[in-house]
C-alpha cells in the first residue's frame, strides 16, 4: 500500500510542514554553490525501513541531490553502519534532513520492534499481524514497516475485509446462537465468496454459532492460554484462529505455542520507539551544479 502517489504526497505535506516559507537558516547561512556528503548512520542496533521515502525527500527538495548506498528494507543493522550517503547541494541536503530522518526513525522503530516480536516465536507456526491502531495519515507507511520487520499486514482498512464484533451483533440483534449463526450466513451470502468475514467472540461458548456460519477466520479476543488451546482445538482448521488483546513480548511466545494461526499486535504501530539515526557530514565544498551526477537512485525494495 506504500505506492508512490502516496509517498509523494505525504513527503510534501511533510516538508510543507517544515519550510512552508523556505529553510531561513539554509538560504541565509550556507553559500548558494556549497555542496555536501553526508551519510544516515545508525546510533542504535535496529532493522531499517524507510529508503524510498527518504530518497524522495532529498528528491522534492532538489533533484540534483544524489541518495545511493541504500540498505535494503528490513536489514538489521548496528551502532556505526551506514544505510545511505546523501550527496549534492548543501542547502537541499540541509532542508531535508529533518524530513528524512522522521520517517527513517519511525519507520525503523516499527520495524525493528516487529523484528523482535517474529524472534520471539520463530518455531512456531504463528504469524505477527498489525492492525489498524496507526498514525491517521501514516497507515501506508507504518504497515510497510511492519512488513520489513518481518510480520504481517492485516486489513488496511474497513473496506478491505469484514470484521465483526461484539457490537456489530448487537446492532444486528444477534442474541443467541441461533440468530448470531443466522446473522453471520446472510452476511456470507452478502459479502459473497471472495470477502473474508472475520468474527471476533470473547467467550468459548461463542465458537459454535460462528463457525456453523462457514466464517473465515475466528478472532479469540483476551483469552487465557488454557482457553486458546480449547479455541484452537474447537476450530480444528475450519477458519484461521488469530489472537488478540494481552500480547507483549513476555507473553507473545506463550501465545505461539497455544497453536494459533495468527497473533495481532497492536503495540507494533503505537507502542513503538523511534530509534536515533543521524545524518553526519562526511565532506563539504563547492563545486559548480552542473558538475553533479543524476538525481536521486531508488533503493531496492524489499
Amino acid at each position: 500500500m506504500l505506492t508512490p502517489n502516496t509517498i509523494e504526497r505525504s513527503v510534501r505535506e511533510a516538508l510543507t510542514e517544515d519550510a512552508p516559507w523556505g529553510d531561513l537558516t539554509a538560504e541565509l547561512a550556507i553559500p548558494a554553490d556549497a555542496q555536501l556528503t553526508a551519510d544516515i548512520v545508525a546510533r542504535e542496533p535496529g532493522v531499517w525501513a524507510g529508503g524510498s521515502v527518504v530518497a524522495e525527500c532529498f528528491r522534492q527538495v532538489d533533484p540534483r541531490i544524489k541518495v545511493t548506498g541504500f540498505a535494503p528494507e528490513g536489514t538489521a543493522f548496528e551502532v556505526g553502519d551506514t544505510l545511505a550517503r546523501i550527496s549534492g547541494p548543501a542547502r537541499g541536503v540541509l532542508t531535508a534532513e529533518r524530513t528524512a530522518l522522521n520517517f527513517s526513525q519511525r519507520m525503523s522503530g516499527i520495524a525493528t520492534l516487529t523484528s523482535e516480536y517474529v524472534r520471539a516465536v520463530a518455531g512456531t507456526h504463528a504469524q505477527i499481524a498489525d492492525t489498524r491502531k496507526t498514525t491517521p495519515g501514516l497507515r501506508a507507511f507504518e504497515k510497510h514497516a511492519v512488513a520489513a520487520g518481518g510480520g504481517s499486514n492485516h486489513r488496511f482498512g474497513l473496506s478491505d475485509a469484514i470484521m465483526i464484533k461484539d457490537n456489530h451483533l448487537a446492532a444486528l440483534g444477534a442474541v443467541d446462537d441461533a440468530t448470531t449463526t443466522a446473522a453471520l450466513r446472510e452476511l456470507r451470502r452478502r459479502a459473497g465468496h471472495t470477502v473474508s468475514i472475520i468474527v471476533e467472540v470473547d467467550r468459548l461458548d461463542q465458537l459454535d454459532a460462528v463457525l456453523a456460519a462457514g466464517v473465515t477466520g475466528v478472532l479469540l479476543d483476551n483469552f487465557s492460554l488454557e482457553d486458546l488451546v480449547e479455541g484452537v482445538r474447537r476450530i480444528d482448521g475450519r477458519a484461521v484462529a488469530e489472537a488478540s488483546g494481552g500480547v507483549n513480548l513476555d507473553t507473545v511466545a506463550d501465545i505461539a505455542r497455544t497453536g494459533v494461526d495468527v497473533i495481532s499486535v497492536g503495540r507494533l504501530t503505537h507502542g513503538f520507539r523511534a530509534l536515533d539515526l543521524g545524518l553526519d557530514a562526511v565532506e563539504a565544498g563547492a563545486v559548480p551544479a552542473d558538475a553533479m551526477g543524476p538525481a536521486v537512485t531508488e533503493p531496492a525494495t524489499p
